[in-house]
C-alpha cells in the first residue's frame, strides 16, 4: 500500500517561508481533506512532493520514493493542480493520448478515462473550447489514467456544476475505498465535509492540525440545543443543577450550549417538563476550522456588521 509521507518539510522564497517544518501522512484507503487559507502553503508543498519544487529542507516521498525516483511516476501517482496547463490546440484525447504515450499506458486506457470524466462525447473537441467545468474534467481524466494508487486534486471541484460536484464527491471516495491514497485541496467546506476521513490543516506555512474529521470538530466546536417549554423556571433549575447554562433568547427560545438533544430530552421527560420544541445545532466543520484559523490568514476581508455580531 502506496502513502505519501512529509517529514520536517521546509521551503523559502528568499526571505519568505511558504512551508514550515512540515510533517504529515496520506494514508491509504482514505481520503484526507487538506485545507488552510490562502497562502497557507498548500499548493507549494503539492508542488514539493510532485517534485515540481525542491524543499529547501526536509522530505516528501510517495511510497518511499521521492518522485523523481519513481520510475513511470503517472502509473503511481495521479495529480490535478492546475486544470488550465493543458494545451488548447489539442483536442482532449490527443491530449491524454500522449500523457499515455510518455508513460507506456495503453491506448485503450483514454477513452476509459474520458468516459469516466464523463466527457468522452468532447474528446474530439479542442480543448480550448472547453468550458472550466470540462478542463477540470479533462484534468481528473488525466489523473486517472495510469490507475495510480496515489491520487492528489487541488481544488477539483472549482467550475463544476452541482452534478459534476456530486460525481468528484463520489469519485474521490470509491478511489479511497479501492485502497488508494487521496489528498484533496479545497476551500469548500461543506464538499471537505462529505467526503474527507482525515484533515490536514495549514495556517502560514505551519501544520494546525492533523487528525480525524470527527475529531477536529469536536475539538473546536461546542454543541448546543434549542428549545421552547411552558416551565421554563423548572427546566432552568433542572439543567443548572447538572451543570449547564441554559440562556433564554428574546423570542422565548432557550439556547443550552455544550449539549445535545439527547442530554435534554430524557431529563424533561423524567421530570414531566413539557417540551414544545428541542432541536439541536450540530457543530460543523466550517465553524471549527473558522475557529482555529480565525489568526492565521493571511489574506483577509471585513466582516458587515451584522455576521460580527452572529459570530
Amino acid at each position: 500500500m502506496t502513502s505519501i509521507d512529509v517529514t520536517q518539510l521546509t521551503k523559502d522564497y528568499g526571505d519568505r517561508r511558504a512551508v514550515d517544518g512540515l510533517t504529515f501522512s496520506v494514508r491509504p484507503g482514505k481520503v484526507t481533506g487538506f485545507l488552510g487559507p490562502n497562502g497557507a502553503g498548500k499548493s507549494t508543498t503539492m508542488r514539493l512532493v510532485l517534485g515540481l519544487d525542491r524543499p529547501t529542507s526536509g522530505t516528501a516521498t510517495i511510497g518511499g520514493r521521492a518522485y523523481a525516483e519513481i520510475d513511470e511516476p503517472l502509473r503511481h501517482v495521479g495529480a490535478l493542480l492546475d486544470a488550465q496547463a493543458a494545451m488548447g490546440s489539442r483536442t482532449g484525447r490527443d491530449h491524454l493520448r500522449i500523457l499515455a504515450a510518455t508513460a507506456r499506458i495503453p491506448a485503450r486506457r483514454v477513452d476509459d478515462v474520458l468516459e469516466q470524466a464523463g466527457i468522452a462525447s468532447a474528446a474530439g473537441r479542442r480543448i480550448r473550447t472547453y468550458s472550466l467545468g470540462m478542463r477540470q474534467r479533462l484534468g481528473i481524466a488525466a489523473a486517472l489514467l495510469g490507475d495510480p494508487a496515489v491520487l492528489m486534486l487541488d481544488e477539483p471541484s472549482n467550475g463544476l456544476d452541482p452534478e459534476g460536484i456530486i460525481w468528484i464527491r463520489q469519485l474521490v471516495r470509491e478511489l479511497a475505498d479501492e485502497g488508494r491514497a487521496v489528498l484533496v485541496s479545497s476551500h469548500l467546506m461543506s464538499e471537505t465535509a462529505s467526503f474527507a476521513d482525515h484533515l490536514v490543516v495549514l495556517g502560514r506555512g505551519r501544520l494546525l492540525a492533523d487528525t480525524a474529521m470527527r475529531e477536529f470538530i469536536d475539538a473546536w466546536t461546542t454543541p448546543r440545543v434549542r428549545l421552547r417549554t411552558t416551565e421554563a423556571d423548572r427546566l432552568r433549575a433542572l439543567l443548572t443543577a447538572r451543570g449547564l447554562h441554559p440562556a433564554e433568547g428574546e423570542d422565548g427560545r432557550w439556547t443550552v450550549e455544550g449539549a445535545r438533544v439527547e442530554d435534554i430530552g430524557p431529563l424533561a421527560a423524567e421530570e414531566g417538563i413539557p417540551i414544545l420544541e428541542l432541536a439541536g445545532e450540530e457543530p460543523s466543520l466550517e465553524h471549527a476550522y473558522l475557529a482555529l484559523t480565525a489568526d492565521e490568514a493571511e489574506y483577509t476581508t471585513a466582516r458587515p456588521a451584522a455576521a460580527a455580531q452572529e459570530a
